[in-house]
């Protein structure tokens, strides 16, 4: 990778005043209900005939699917969102302190659950703190507008019902920004992923700019194979609606009772990996298409990855695309870690 520095961009002296009006704008692009239910189609149709079958984790969000979520963050298995929350509460004046008031950005940000902590903080710096929430699900958004509005009503909620890949372009038209990115959501990430997503960042992000990342960490396979197969069966609930969700808008009629989740951690890659285990041969109908296609009795289906990380590989990554490692904050176990990244004094293009 080579890195070549540019002269600074004249439009970073523009602050986010006008951002309300950027973001009108930027919103008359999001695809509509049609065109996001053909896109589900062919992502599904191309995910069906790879081999090995996989689906994009993505579409694992519908309502039903976050509000199984949310309650997955709460189970004692996975303790993931116990112990980003209990960093978060210990240093989000520190973090504040230090970037002073600026537009919080953040990718995948669901309701807002552990974000509240972090506009808390900038309350005390920012008598109005802007806060631009991005992610796919639109009942996860509602759920948090109501209630930061509720809980922070002098902060500005800006919801973009979108992916966050779409939110890139946003990035250097709002001022001075930090892309909040939490859950270790980057975990979901193949390494190409990883890289494009890490390249994105560096070229739409201006000097000065920060970056809130959360990562979960590797550590015995016993903690993690508990967080990803808890006693309750939630997990296998919300693995299951991915294709009450298929059943519902694409047509196909899978027995989701003959379906069950698998989950293991895969040591040499550093990855929790994700099945969808068929009991029975079926038949997945993808109505929008037309096409079929034939599942085995005891096929598997990739529906995510989790990959775990160590400090010193990730932030010698995050190096390679221009960032600084202002900040590592972690739990006494080291379970999780807050990295708290900026953007060089200029620009840089990665080739």
């Amino acid at each position: 990778m080579n890195l070549k520095i540019p002269s600074l961009r004249a439009d970073t002296v523009t602050q986010a005043n006008d951002l309300a009006a950027t973001l009108q704008g930027y919103t008359s692009s999001i695809p509509t209900t049609d065109e996001a239910l053909r896109a589900f189609a062919a992502d599904v149709d191309r995910g069906l005939r790879s081999r090995p079958k996989r689906l994009d984790c993505k579409y694992l969000y519908d309502q039903r699917g976050s509000e199984l979520f949310e309650a997955i963050c709460d189970l004692p298995e996975y303790y993931l969102t116990r112990t980003e929350t209990q960093i978060l509460t210990q240093v989000a004046e520190e973090i504040a302190a230090e970037t002073g008031p600026l537009t919080l950005v953040e990718l995948g940000a669901g309701t807002s659950r552990k974000s509240q902590l972090l506009l808390d903080a900038y309350c005390g710096v920012d008598p109005q703190p802007d806060y631009v929430a991005v992610d796919v699900s639109s009942s996860a958004l509602d759920k948090g507008a109501r209630t930061i509005c509720e809980n922070l009503p002098t902060v500005r909620f800006h919801p973009l019902c979108t992916s966050y890949q779409d939110a890139f372009s946003l990035l250097s038209k709002i001022g001075k920004t930090m892309v909040v990115f939490l859950g270790s959501t980057i975990g979901n990430f193949s390494a190409r992923e990883l890289d494009d997503f890490f390249q994105q960042l560096a070229v739409n992000l201006v000097p000065g700019d920060y970056f809130l990342l959360g990562v979960d960490l590797h550590k015995d396979v016993r903690t993690l194979e508990a967080a990803y197969n808890d006693s309750a069966g939630v997990t296998q609930l919300f693995t299951r609606n991915l294709f009450s969700r298929i059943n519902r808008e694409l047509g196909a009629s899978v027995d989701v009772n003959q379906v069950e989740h698998v989950a293991h951690y895969n040591e040499a890659a550093f990855q929790i990996e994700i099945y969808v285990k068929f009991l029975q041969a079926q038949e997945v109908f993808i109505e929008p298409l037309g096409t079929r296609y034939k599942v085995d009795a005891g096929e598997q289906i990739s529906t995510e990855i989790s990959r775990k990380f160590t400090l010193d590989g990730l932030t010698s990554k995050l190096a390679a695309y221009g960032f600084t490692t202002q900040r590592v904050f972690s739990d006494p176990d080291d379970l999780f870690a807050l990295l708290l990244l900026k953007r060089p004094e200029s620009r840089l293009h990665l080739e």
